[in-house]
């Protein structure tokens, strides 16, 4: 298994080549030197656990090179420069490029929390794309439960236990364009268009910097949780192949990857590095016994199917000694398909044209044909003593959603049609395009001993949505099964423009006293103007113990997908809408327009090296989140019929016959605000054992807690927007913590990695289920709570290098096999969803067994 979380935001040791300007910030030091094992006990003790014991590795990272040629000159404004894989002892000397404006800062000297994971912690994960292995190494990164209908085809993180939409995502210090596939279902990620940071190639990546801390003030939007910096690799030679097979322990869900990548020089002047890579998996199937039928004839609960390929190419070339250009290229395609729920042979009774076709019923399959793509141009250089950087990116994420093994009933009686496949039932389409142009200079100022680094930029931005109509036969006579096409009246085109620009200054207030000050404003064609500012500090007290705090606000600008998206999801004995907030169906109904949500963070940490080599941060933090959007206004019975009609939705016959809590619909809504607070905590130590080998030791701990503090309130009906199940997705539905602990042995040729993953508890509110077969959901207003408890999941890897060339590793995530909490049998809708659907700690698949080799030339 992996090393855990590959924090350096290190030793404390100070350096002095280059001070960090923060902003000052009172009380700093009494915050941060609070005690954290003390905390981190206590914490536990409430969650059922004694704290661990063990301490963790230091984490790799990579260093930017010198040249790309011996000809050209270094320019180092920004993270394009040709790098080096580096290793574990690097980790503290990494030069890191996110959260600070300044050139050559150091990942031990960071005034904020930094965590470094290398392409190699990568790969000992076993995992095939790049959000998975992140999962495995980062306690303060959780992946909510794989969900359903569209939602189960493209996945997502959390940081810190908030949405997916508060992390920002950069690659190459340039921000990537998000999904178009909203997640529409119910849970904590509803709502959210993230960064689908598996169209990435692993083999493209070099190392991974995540920023945990709020950086809006630097970065702009979606900064609220952190930031996630993805660093492709920019070698001019070498190639490097890899192949991983794997299946689960319940003998399903097969797993085929191959990255390829390698790197060669473009005269003597520059570099191209190319990446692809292959994934396929197969369906898992996780159901219990369908109630209407006894038996396991229904597939909803599961993996879906999925094929991916992508590529990604990174070129440089100094034009001259003092201008570089740069360039990067991907472009990915998934075909994925999940299931729904199961429709008996009794429901065609009265569509004999379809009763022939599915004769022992039909399980329709959601498919999803998806084409995404970025390209990315830019030059940087040097003048006067300024660095800087001019860049354009444009990307575009292209989501065809289909329908397999389905049916349009009513239409098969009225026109004599029966079609099975549905391939344009709805297409939605995200594209962005950001300019940016960035300044930065060190400044000797007479009078004062240090130097001011100052950095500024300025940036356009253009986001454009779409919303795609469905063929006819999606939408005529109620809509094709299972899922209903996009109608006329609900299909839109929209954009907006984003202009905005930062400053940012960093110097010492004194020799061991860094001081960094950030601000920016943007505005937003749609929903106004936004100020963002951000102080930090460090004081480095001794070589051995050093103290940061941040303090800022930041916001996140509601996506055009919130305030445009549409659909209507069908059951076999319900139906759900989801739709737009400015829609006739949703302002009778007391919607407004969405406002941004808004931040305050505060973050205070200590950096400790008691003994020679144990390196030791803690970090407590506390965000405050405002107008959080997210669906509410939730509307049931002939109050949603009505809404959904308003927006041209036609439900299938015999829908009036259903409980009045089995139709609903709902739009996006600022919610509510809410307080996070939590604790991270990593230790590294390394144990020398003669010359057997080594052993890298490490750990690393979330403690999180999310807590409602105002909810909002329908213009109309004075009635709380939120129920208790949406009240619980916010607070309670990511872990109340997550700790990784373990080792990697070293000796010769071998090497062996195990580790402990436990994950703290979840509460969700669940729905009542009744009528035959647990068909008929019993209330809207009235939920059981259900407690999914810690799960403890162990990891292993055993690698023998055969040769400088090959390598290979058998290796087990999850060994033992462990599962969510199964739900009762009273909450299941049909009886077959055993574990839930919307949200859990532990991925539903259980254990993944597989075999990796590796060779590198």
């Amino acid at each position: 298994m992996p090393p855990a979380t590959a924090s350096v935001t290190g030793s404390s040791r100070t350096s002095r080549q280059k001070p960090v300007l923060s902003i000052g910030l009172r009380g700093t030091l009494l915050v941060a030197s609070m005690l954290p094992f003390q905390a981190v006990t206590q914490a536990m003790a409430a969650d059922g656990t004694k704290p661990a014991e063990t301490t963790r590795k230091p984490a790799a990272s990579t260093h930017p090179k010198a040249s790309a040629t011996p000809k050209a000159r270094t320019i180092s404004t920004s993270v394009n420069a040709p790098v080096r894989s580096m290793q574990a002892s690097d980790a503290g000397e990494t030069v890191i490029v996110t959260g600070t404006r300044e050139t050559g800062k150091k990942a031990r000297d960071s005034v904020a929390p930094i965590d470094i994971i290398t392409s190699k912690q990568l790969a000992s994960t076993g995992q095939t794309n790049l959000l998975q292995a992140l999962a495995q190494v980062l306690p303060s990164l959780t992946i909510p439960t794989g969900g359903f209908d569209t939602g189960a085809l493209t996945r997502s993180f959390s940081l810190r236990g908030l949405s997916p939409n508060e992390t920002l995502v950069l690659v190459d210090g340039k921000r990537r364009h998000t999904t178009a596939n909203l997640y529409a279902d119910g849970g904590p990620q509803q709502g959210s268009t993230p960064v689908d940071v598996s169209m990435i190639p692993m083999s493209a990546i070099d190392h991974v910097e995540i920023l945990r801390d709020g950086a809006s003030a630097q970065y702009g939007s979606d900064a609220v949780a952190g930031v996630v910096n993805i660093i492709l690799k920019k070698q001019d030679h070498g190639f490097n192949a890899q192949s991983i097979t794997g299946i689960n322990a319940a003998k399903d869900g097969f797993q085929q990857g191959v990255n390829l990548d390698g790197g060669t020089k473009l005269g003597d002047r520059g570099y191209m590095h190319v990446s692809g890579e292959f994934f396929h998996q197969d369906h898992t199937y996780r159901s219990a016994p369908d109630a209407q039928t006894g038996i396991k004839d229904n597939k909803v609960l599961g993996q879906p199917e999925e094929t991916r390929e992508s590529v990604a190419i990174r070129a440089g070339y100094h034009i001259t000694d003092d201008i570089e250009a740069y360039a990067l290229a991907t472009y990915a395609h998934r075909h994925a398909e999940s299931f729904q729920n199961y429709r008996l042979a009794s429901s065609l009774a009265n569509y004999p044209a379809y009763a022939a076709i599915y004769p022992n019923g039909y399980s329709p399959l959601e498919t999803l044909n998806e084409n995404d793509w970025e390209v990315t141009a830019g030059l940087r250089g040097v003048v006067l003593g300024w660095n800087w950087d001019l860049s354009s990116v444009y990307g575009r994420d292209y989501d065809q959603i289909g329908l397999k093994q389905s049916a349009n009933l009513p239409l098969s009686n009225a026109t004599g049609q029966t079609p099975t496949r549905f391939p344009d039932v709805q297409g939605f389409s995200n594209s962005q395009w950001s300019n940016t142009f960035d300044l930065s200079r060190a400044f000797h100022v007479s009078g004062w001993p240090h130097s001011i680094n100052v950095a500024g930029g300025a940036t356009y931005r253009y986001e454009s949505y779409s919303v795609g109509t469905g063929a006819p036969d999606t939408t005529a006579y109620g809509g094709s099964d299972a899922l209903a096409g996009i109608n006329a009246g609900n299909a839109s085109n929209s954009s907006r423009d984003v202009v905005g620009g930062y400053i940012d200054v960093a110097t010492h207030l004194m020799k061991n006293w860094q001081l960094d000050l950030a601000g920016r404003f943007e505005h937003y064609t749609d929903v106004g103007d936004t100020e963002t500012g951000k102080v930090s500090t460090r004081y480095d007290a001794f070589k051995w113990l050093a103290f940061r705090a941040t303090i800022s606000n930041g916001f996140h600008a509601p996506t055009l997908a919130q305030e445009h998206y549409s659909s209507l999801t069908l059951s076999p004995t319900a139906a759900r809408g989801l739709i737009a907030a400015n829609s006739p169906g949703a302002l009778a109904n007391g919607a407004s327009q969405l406002k941004p949500e808004r931040s305050t963070n505060a973050t205070g940490g200590i950096i400790i090296e008691p003994v020679r080599k144990l390196h030791i941060t803690a970090d407590v933090y506390q965000i405050n989140l405002r107008d959080q959007i997210l669906p509410g206004g939730n509307i049931t019975g002939d109050q949603a019929r009505s809404a959904l009609g308003l927006n041209g939705f036609t439900l299938p016959a015999g829908s009036e016959s259903w409980s009045a809590s089995s139709l609903s619909a709902n739009w996006f809504a600022n919610v509510a605000s809410t307080r996070t607070q939590g604790l991270d905590i990593t230790a590294t130590y390394p144990t020398q054992l003669g010359n057997v080998g080594v052993i890298n030791w490490d750990v690393a701990i979330n403690l999180n807690r999310t807590r409602l503090s105002h909810q909002t309130m329908n213009s109309l009906t004075g009635a709380p927007l939120l129920n208790a199940q949406s009240v619980a997705y916010i607070t309670t539905a990511y872990p109340r913590s997550k700790m990784i602990w373990g080792g990697r042995f070293t000796s010769g040729n071998w090497t062996v990695g195990v580790h402990e993953i436990r994950y703290g508890q979840t509460t969700s509110e669940l729905t009542y289920y009744g009528g035959t077969g647990n068909t008929s959901s019993l209330s809207s207003t009235i939920f059981r709570e259900f407690r999914n408890t810690p799960k403890f999941v162990t990891n292993l890897d055993i690698t023998y290098r055969v040769n400088r060339n090959w390598s290979f590793t058998l290796g087990a995530n999850n060994i033992f096999d462990a599962r969510p909490s199964r739900v009762p049998d009273g909450n299941r809708y049909l009886g077959a969803p055993q574990y839930y659907m919307s949200t859990s700690q532990l991925d539903m698949n259980g254990g993944f067994y597989y075999l990796r080799a590796n060779l590198t030339l």
